[in-house]
């Protein structure tokens, strides 16, 4: 389900980096996170949206994430914006 939701979401962000900056912009409302990502490379992103109240949902895997956004390699986690 998550998969299909960001394959289909027009406007997204993919990475750590790029969450993070639309997240203290409060412009996400919802994450997508892979299990398999390292934690300690998701933790300022999931605490912000902790604090924010952004829905996080989580998928298995990160190569299978990429996919659904179209690049070829993996995506530890993914915005869709407001």
């Amino acid at each position: 389900m998550s998969y299909e939701k960001v394959a289909q979401a027009a406007n997204k962000v993919i990475g750590t980096k790029q969450t993070i900056k639309a997240l203290e912009h409060e412009q996400v409302k919802e994450l997508i996170v892979a299990e398999d990502a390292d934690r300690h490379v998701l933790d300022k992103a999931l605490e912000i949206a902790g604090h924010s109240g952004v829905g996080i949902f989580w998928v298995d895997s990160m190569k299978t994430l990429g996919k659904a956004c179209g690049i070829d390699v993996g995506a530890a986690i993914v915005a869709i914006k407001k």
